[in-house]
């Protein structure tokens, strides 16, 4: 059996989980918890950090550092996780969902600008796969519209657009450090932002709307209820295999990329012969490996090809269902565009197992998935 993902996990995790539990300090903010925070704002160039227990506590915080209300509009695309709407919903305002493009899957910036309207107060790009979004289109229709941008870079961590890091280009951004991810600690994730004022209001949100974090730097004499939070901390436990894991960020990227441009280079004959499409990753954008799909004809084939795949003992699985088309989204959210590319992409989309330490049998992926697409063909 090839699993179709596998949690990467060095001794080094094991040695600084050990080392937590034995200072008896397992709550946040603790040692690991600050090293962590500082090797990522590094990876970040230099953004201010904060680590979260999830990329949904993230975009949560974001929300509310939005000053969101009932009412309000957020412009998202619908192919995305639950968490970028929920955010939203959570305050009362309306995700509106904008189609992809047909490349990267990646919201299409030029349907952006025909669903603002007078309740718009942000935009929410997605970097499906760790492929940056067309940033500087975005930034530009948000400084003409006076919009915040929240970047969803979940899955974005060492990827870039034109040389900067993903979820530094907005306002704000939320990177998921879920056990799926590249870089992973279970459950885990981080609030990113270039500006200062946002960052120490986001401290405060972060511990549940205290200023508890001024009172242990002794920059006052009692903490207290200074605005409406929650509770975002990771542990220490998880801090302590994310900043195991950081320290390997680099390596573990590679290792990815490197299976990434394997089975690409693979499949390029199949692609020519009309079986599949490969991704597509513009030149401005340097991704990190994070998925490696294909899109096959349509659904019924897309489905026969899972099919046969499982019956290998092969792990490959669809992605997401397009939040638009639920019959949750009816109460809560409206359409900006048109969303037939969604909903056609969604259909045909199927990702192949990409993780480090699949490189042996990654050839036995690969055999299986050109054996299976041509005798669908």
């Amino acid at each position: 059996m090839i699993p179709f993902n596998q949690t990467h996990v060095t001794p080094k995790e094991v040695e600084q989980v050990r080392a937590a539990i034995e200072s008896r300090q397992l709550s946040g903010d603790g040692p690991f918890t600050k090293s962590a925070t500082k090797r990522l704002s590094s990876l970040l160039a230099g953004a201010h950090t904060l680590l979260t227990h999830s990329a949904t506590g993230a975009l949560e915080m974001a929300a509310l550092l939005a000053d969101l209300v009932p009412g309000d509009e957020v412009i998202m695309p619908s192919f995305t996780f639950v968490s970028t709407a929920n955010a939203v919903t959570l305050r009362g305002a309306v995700p509106v969902f904008v189609d992809v493009r047909e490349d990267t899957l990646n919201i299409d910036e030029a349907l952006i600008e025909a669903a603002i309207t007078p309740r718009t107060r942000a935009i929410m790009p997605v970097h499906y796969a760790g492929v940056g979004c067309e940033m500087d289109r975005i930034l530009d229709i948000a400084q003409r519209h006076q919009l915040l941008v929240i970047e969803d870079a979940a899955q974005g961590i060492m990827a870039r657009y034109k040389g900067r890091p993903l979820g530094t280009l907005g306002d704000m951004g939320a990177i998921s450090f879920h056990g799926t991810k590249n870089i992973g600690c279970g459950e885990g994730g981080a609030f990113v932002t270039r500006s200062t004022a946002l960052a120490e209001r986001a401290e405060i949100i972060r511990e549940k709307g205290t200023n508890r974090s001024k009172f242990f730097r002794g920059q006052v004499d009692k903490y207290s209820w200074v605005a409406t939070g929650s509770s975002y901390l990771p542990s220490e436990l998880n801090a302590a295999v994310l900043d195991a894991q950081l320290q390997e960020a680099q390596a573990i990227t590679q290792r990815r990329l490197a299976q990434w441009n394997r089975y690409h280079e693979a499949f390029a004959a199949e692609e020519r012969d009309g079986l599949w499409r490969r991704p597509i990753v513009p030149a401005e954008c340097e991704h990190n490996g994070h998925i490696y799909y294909l899109l096959l004809p349509d659904l019924p084939r897309r489905t026969a090809f899972i099919d046969a795949m499982k019956a290998r003992g092969i792990g490959t699985t669809f992605h997401y269902v397009p939040l638009h088309g639920v019959p949750h989204a009816a109460t809560c959210s409206r359409n900006g565009s048109d969303l037939s590319r969604t909903e056609n992409l969604s259909d045909r989309l199927v990702r192949l197992p990409l993780w480090p330490g699949l490189e042996d049998r990654l050839d036995e992926v690969i055999g299986a998935a050109i054996d299976a697409a041509r005798k669908l063909a």
